[in-house]
């Protein structure tokens, strides 16, 4: 299980996250993780939980995967013949966490109806089981994370209010790795090292060239990625001095010509070029926003005005 100690990083911004975490995990209080894919939250879920000292399990659930017509019943649990195909008793999720945690990821993927029965959930504790007409208490802990900017979902009806201002109690963010530059050269030599000894080869080692370079990659996948390359390093690589030329193709640093962009004698049509371009960003980044800001040099706030001037979905 995923401890304190183990999520390394100086990182000022990712430090304040820690310390609010350890302040938090001692309490009951409902907590939801913002951040990026890949930068982290679950293992920052199993930290709060293991740091609680609750005796309980903690059970991850990633509420994308739920089938729709699925969710309330793996969340709370059904009687037999409570629907179609209920052909025994099943315990939900919740249940399942009795004096525990349970970490819903991408909370924001639920519909409207199950939202209402969590909330009424966190609210008193109360678990409606399907098929049963008496609900049932269950002392468990919810631990919620998600990528997506739920004031947006909610502006767009996709999220309920009252859930989102339940759940945002002790809102934490993680930063992005490309936030946390400073941290990449510990991270990656931590990661290269465990991984060597899971693996039993020989660590390779990192030129200052190929440190230079990676500090300087944007790491659209945050942690989970810089793992995934070390991981990569490791087992192609193993004893050697991994060298720029070694390193896979995306990380190559792309050159920026002075005069990047040459006005043809015609001209361009100014507003459809960059119509043009924040699409682009948006297909490069499968529609993460904040990614496409990151690729376009702008704010997210920026994006996302010139999004809805340009009525860009």
């Amino acid at each position: 299980m995923m401890t304190f100690d183990n999520l390394l990083g100086k990182n000022s911004q990712f430090a304040a996250v820690i310390r609010a975490a350890r302040l938090i995990a001692k309490t009951d209080v409902t907590v939801l993780i913002l951040g990026e894919s890949g930068t982290g939250k679950e293992l920052l879920a199993q930290a709060i939980h293991q740091y609680s000292g609750k005796q309980g399990s903690f059970i991850a659930i990633n509420c994308a995967a739920l089938p729709e017509a699925l969710a309330e019943s793996e969340l709370f649990g059904h009687r037999k013949g409570a629907f179609t195909g209920a052909t025994d008793q099943q315990q939900g999720r919740i249940q399942a966490a009795q004096n525990g945690t349970l970490f819903l990821d991408e909370i924001g993927e639920l519909s409207l109806n199950v939202q209402a029965k969590l909330l009424r959930f966190l609210e008193s504790g109360e678990c409606q089981i399907l098929g049963s007409t008496k609900p049932e208490m269950v002392n468990t802990r919810i631990l919620t994370a998600t990528n997506r900017n739920l004031e947006i979902e909610i502006q767009q009806q996709k999220f309920r209010a009252d859930l989102y201002y339940r759940l945002n109690i002790v809102p934490l963010e993680l930063p992005s790795l490309q936030q946390r530059e400073s941290d990449i050269e510990m991270l990656l030599y931590e990661f290269t090292k465990q991984l060597a000894k899971n693996y039993d080869l020989v660590q390779p080692t990192y030129s200052k060239a190929t440190i230079k370079q990676l500090r300087s990659y944007t790491w659209p996948g945050n942690i989970r990625e810089l793992r995934n390359f070390c991981e990569r390093m490791v087992i192609l690589n193993s004893g050697k001095i991994i060298e720029p030329t070694n390193l896979p193709r995306e990380f190559y640093s792309i050159s920026i010509p002075n005069s990047t962009f040459n006005l043809p004698d015609a001209g361009v049509c100014l507003k459809t070029l960059e119509i043009s371009i924040i699409k682009q960003a948006l297909k490069k980044t499968y529609g993460n926003q904040t990614k496409a800001a990151r690729l376009l040099g702008l704010t997210r706030d920026t994006l996302l005005y010139r999004m809805k001037k340009y009525a860009i979905k």
